[in-house]
């Protein structure tokens, strides 16, 4: 009897080893702009995403998910953070926001509605401390381009890099991964935008991401993909 018993108990042990558990994705969230809601699209950023896991054969690890509205900005995502963000139990969540809290100050259709620097500073880490408390981990992008031109020269640059400035800020005060777009895009504009155009190189009106601008922010965002 003991006999029939143990044989009994080491094939279930065979079959239990052999049985190969459905391993639990990672989902992780892409919450911005305009920039964000055409990453899903064919050659967007998150779609080239997905095909570098594929490539690198952690497709089926991870569940890439856009949350990208346009015209956002910061307060804006703070209003929808619960509905598209939290209530989908995220692992990883990636804010790429800015460019609207700068550039609706001078945009003739949004009647000068910027993001004051102390509410941009302050929704930030309101979104960060939630997402946190959700039990997800962030990566913050600073706002990447209004113009291409890397000498100065577009009209809201010093803004722009004050605003960037204060993403890098809130990114150290939070202890989180900072994805520093403002830096690498200029850097990058510096060696291939020898003509100083204002766009066509990384983006294809100084703003939205060009096919080439969309490859630049997959393979920024990718390094913090393969370290979750």
């Amino acid at each position: 009897m003991k006999s029939v018993v143990y044989f009994s108990l080491l094939a279930v042990g065979i079959l239990l080893l052999n049985f190969t558990f459905p391993v639990k994705k990672k989902r992780v969230i892409f919450l911005g702009d305009s920039i964000t809601a055409a990453a899903t699209e064919p050659g967007g950023y998150i779609t080239l995403l997905s095909g570098m896991l594929d490539n690198a054969g952690k497709g089926n690890d991870f569940d890439l998910i856009g949350a990208g509205i346009g015209g956002n900005r910061v307060p804006d995502l703070q209003k929808r953070l619960q509905k598209d963000v939290l209530a989908k139990k995220p692992d990883l969540v990636f804010i790429y926001i800015g460019v609207n809290d700068v550039w609706h100050f001078i945009l003739p259709d949004t009647n000068g509605k910027g993001t004051p620097k102390d509410q941009y500073e302050a929704g930030l880490n309101d979104l960060i401390k939630k997402i946190q408390k959700a039990g997800a981990k962030v990566v913050l992008c600073t706002p990447a381009a209004i113009g291409e031109k890397h000498r100065g020269d577009n009209a809201q640059d010093a803004m722009l890099d004050e605003y960037s400035d204060i993403s890098r800020k809130v990114a150290k005060d939070n202890h989180i991964p900072l994805c520093d777009l403002r830096k690498a895009f200029m850097s990058y504009l510096q060696d291939n935008n020898t003509d100083n155009v204002e766009k066509g190189i990384l983006t294809f009106d100084g703003v939205h991401l060009s096919p080439s601008g969309n490859n630049f922010v997959a393979g920024q965002m990718m390094t913090y993909l393969l370290q979750l």
